[in-house]
């Protein structure tokens, strides 16, 4: 509300444009107002369409006189003259487009849903890479408010991209209860109270921390405090190394007692009267040797090709069926690897299995192979399941130095209990001699090449990531 200087008053009312355009009946050119003609209206949404067609966020702006300072209502919103419009441009972050590559990569489905015009959408969509394709699916909440669920379960199955604009918070839930309905794991963005709902309802919440609304934060599961949606690829990002990491870390601890159950089996299905490997030993190995390669496992960088496959199933367990094969792949090897250097010292001794007893210097190194043979095959395996698919060589042998230096104590370990004379008596060991070593590094490198070739055929299998949401 305006008073002029001769003491009149004066309404101005801004909104957008079909809505404002149709509480009009005049427009001013150049000062002068003239009758609103249905040519004339045709003109002002055609250029309302050129803006938004740019990415613009378009008001229009009217004014009319009115009696007094407290107008009723109905004299604000009807008879106006139309002024103009006016066009807003928010740039998207530089940062934006390559976070959608990155989603898009990692099978990641994002719809936009706003309540701006279509033609504002449909461009800022483009602008950001959310739409690639010449014919996107763009859906107004109105078009929304005729399909049943079916017809919306059907548009959402349908559209890999697809825009819904001039949207309601009814209409965000819906959308919501729709794609969990398809066994979707839904993250829904907002800053605005009317976000809060969707927010609240969907399987996770992520509110602006900046810009967002209290209501919008207290919905939320998560709070963004840059404002970025580069920090939402950048989370998943994370969180699928973090989650690799902690595969990995379980398939180098559980391959290895593959090799240390394994030997104790074969040796009471061959007859052989003692244990390959003693209790002391084992506990050698799983507390000493292997408790800093496994932490520096949980160090591990993320590989290069973390956003390049889709989500794994919401049901997909920690141990999965992929987990424990690659257990019982990398196990399986080591186990053949231990067993065959047990009894080929054995055999080559041409003693009979009867006549082995524990302080015979002939077992004594046979079993210091085995517990040498399980930390060198370890050392071997915590390289091979740095990563899932890339190549060891490829992701860099040094790009995780911990991993190397813990390795190198273990190996470090199990030499003071093969020839530090007071640790062998504690663990009834002997020295091995450097071509016992050499077998034993051949063994791991077998191991890793095993590995390395599993990663090829993977690769070389697997198709590209397929949408999720």
């Amino acid at each position: 509300m305006h008073r002029d200087a001769d003491g009149t008053y004066r309404a101005c009312v801004k909104g957008a444009p079909l809505e404002l355009l149709a509480r009009c009946d005049a427009i001013d050119r150049e000062g002068t107002g003239t009758p609103l003609t249905e040519a004339s209206r045709a003109e002002v949404v055609a250029a309302a369409d050129d803006m938004a067609g740019q990415g613009l966020r378009v008001l229009a702006v009217a004014r009319r006189r009115v009696p007094g300072p407290r107008p009723a209502l109905g004299d604000l919103e009807s008879e106006l003259t139309l002024l103009g419009l006016s066009g807003m441009y928010d740039p998207p972050r530089p940062e934006v487009r390559d976070a959608v590559d990155a989603c898009r990569r990692a099978g990641i489905r994002i719809v936009m849903v706003t309540g701006d015009h279509p033609l504002t959408a449909e461009a800022v969509a483009r602008r950001v890479g959310i739409v690639r394709g010449p014919a996107p699916s763009v859906v107004t909440g109105a078009q929304l408010d005729a399909l049943n669920d079916d017809g919306v379960d059907a548009l959402l199955a349908g559209s890999t991209e697809l825009l819904l604009c001039r949207v309601s918070p009814e209409h965000k839930m819906r959308v919501v209860t729709a794609l969990q309905r398809r066994g979707e794991v839904v993250a829904v963005t907002g800053d605005g109270a009317n976000d809060a709902p969707a927010l609240k309802h969907a399987d996770i919440g992520v509110a602006m921390g900046a810009s967002g609304t209290d209501v919008a934060r207290e919905a939320a599961v998560m709070v963004l405090l840059d404002d970025s949606f580069a920090s939402i690829s950048t989370a998943v990002e994370m969180g699928r190394s973090v989650y690799r990491n902690i595969r990995n870390f379980l398939i180098y601890l559980f391959s290895h007692n593959i090799a240390e159950l394994v030997p104790i089996l074969a040796a009471a299905f061959a007859g052989f009267p003692l244990v390959p490997i003693t209790a002391v030993q084992i506990l050698a190995i799983d507390l000493g040797s292997d408790v800093l390669p496994a932490l520096a496992l949980g160090a591990e960088p993320m590989e290069a090709d973390v956003m390049d496959s889709p989500p794994r199933p919401r049901r997909e367990r920690l141990f999965s069926t992929a987990v424990m094969g690659r257990i019982l792949f990398l196990g399986g090897i080591q186990a053949l690897g231990v067993c065959a250097v047990f009894l080929w010292h054995i055999h080559a001794s041409g003693i009979p299995y009867a006549d082995f007893t524990r302080d015979d210097p002939v077992y004594r190194e046979a079993i210091t192979m085995v517990q040498a043979g399980i930390v060198v095959s370890q050392f071997f395996n915590a390289l091979a399941v740095r990563t899932d698919r890339q190549s060891v060589f490829r992701a860099g042998l040094l790009s995780n130095p911990w991993l190397i230096g813990a390795g190198c104590v273990g190996i470090a370990l199990m030499a003071a209990i093969s020839y530090a004379p007071p640790l062998q008596a504690i663990f009834n060991t002997a020295p091995l001699a450097p071509a016992d070593w050499a077998v034993l590094a051949g063994f791991g490198a077998l191991l890793l090449t095993a590995e390395e070739a599993r990663k090829w055929v993977l690769r070389h299998r697997s198709g590209s990531p397929k949408e999720g949401t």
